[in-house]
């Protein structure tokens, strides 16, 4: 695959409508062209002391950020035509569909890839949490729960993997 968005949300509480962040690197010929993060204005807007303690975001970091619809429409035609890539698909595309469903969008069908399953199969690991993967695949992951920083990871193990 040499064509895809890596795609990252962190989310505000247990809610998976709750992305209170969103990290996105397009890639194009195998080469990473784009970059994109938003600080989102989550919905339910509340953060636990969990999912903070994981991210650092909080409530006063989003209250004044652009609720998900405003941010999608500064991605959307951006991501026309390209599968989407993320570690542990499973959980950032039911973010991806709970956010759209919240705000009664139509969702698009993406293809959704799992760096996180390809990894399992390709690599023998001690575990495959992003951080772990992205170094065995030559990524320095320094700032590990920044949305962005995580699309970067995602993006440096698809190129190697998938």
């Amino acid at each position: 695959m040499k064509d895809f968005a890596a795609i990252d949300f962190e989310t505000a509480n247990g809610s998976r409508s709750s992305v209170c962040s969103v990290g996105i690197v397009i890639v194009r010929d195998n080469e990473i062209v784009d970059r994109f993060y938003s600080l989102i204005r989550p919905t339910p807007n509340y953060y636990s002391h969990f999912t903070t303690r994981i991210h650092g975001l909080t409530r006063e970091d989003t209250d004044s950020a652009p609720v998900f619809p405003d941010v999608w429409a500064q991605v959307a035609d951006r991501l026309e035509g390209l599968p989407l890539v993320a570690h542990n698909r499973p959980f950032d595309e039911s973010c991806l569909k709970a956010v759209f469903r919240t705000y009664q969008m139509d969702y698009p069908d993406y293809p959704f890839f799992c760096t996180l399953a390809a990894s399992r199969r390709t690599l023998k690991l001690p575990c495959y949490q992003l951080h772990v993967v992205a170094a065995a695949c030559g990524y320095d992951l320094a700032n590990h729960h920044h949305a962005l920083a995580d699309a970067e990871a995602c993006a440096a193990i698809a190129l190697k993997l998938l």
